[in-house]
């Protein structure tokens, strides 16, 4: 993004103050992740965190039991929740929360469609690859945390980590390096 030319700067400090606002009121309504975060911060005075959080968790239990028929609708529909849990992120600045979705994320998905991703080959390979890196992100954001978060994910992770490492991921999670099991 340029920046704003210092005289422009000057001449925007000077305008009358309900011009400024009906400007910046404008600007705000055509970014709607900003209006979006302004509303969370200003309106709902950042008391809504989990009921953003449960809405996501919903989302993510009726989209895992719509019964894929592929690997590759079931990549389709994690990128879509993940679209969801960076917007969270971006207005909530939720780190925990987006570990947390991100780590039911996974684990629903695969508990209900198991079967879609038991064995590596041509068709699972795509979804195989981008659960890895999703596990391996979540590693990774999780060490960021608070440790004493660590030990409220151990089991869930430890969950993940089993099945990425012996189901179609596990090529993908070796190259990674990723861990059998999580320590704390």
């Amino acid at each position: 993004m340029p920046a704003i030319d210092p005289d422009l700067k000057k001449a925007i400090v000077r305008m009358p103050s309900n011009e400024k606002d009906k400007l910046l009121l404008r600007l705000i309504a055509k970014d709607a992740v900003l209006t979006e975060k302004l509303q969370f911060e200003l309106v709902e005075h950042s008391t809504t965190l989990d009921e953003r959080r449960e809405l996501i968790r919903e989302f993510i239990r009726r989209t895992a039991q719509l019964n894929q028929d592929s690997a590759g609708w079931l990549m389709m529909d994690m990128r879509t929740i993940i679209g969801y849990i960076s917007r969270h992120l971006k207005v909530t600045k939720d780190k925990y929360g987006e570990v947390d979705l991100m780590l039911y994320m996974l684990n629903t998905l695969y508990e209900h469609n198991a079967h879609l991703l038991q064995k590596y080959n041509s068709r699972t390979d795509k979804a195989a690859d981008y659960i890895a890196k999703r596990t391996d992100q979540l590693l990774k954001k999780v060490a960021k945390l608070d440790p004493d978060y660590h030990i409220e994910f151990a089991d869930e992770i430890n969950k993940l980590l089993s099945w990425v490492n012996y189901a179609a991921p596990a090529h993908y999670a070796r190259q990674l390096g990723l861990p059998k099991e999580w320590e704390i």
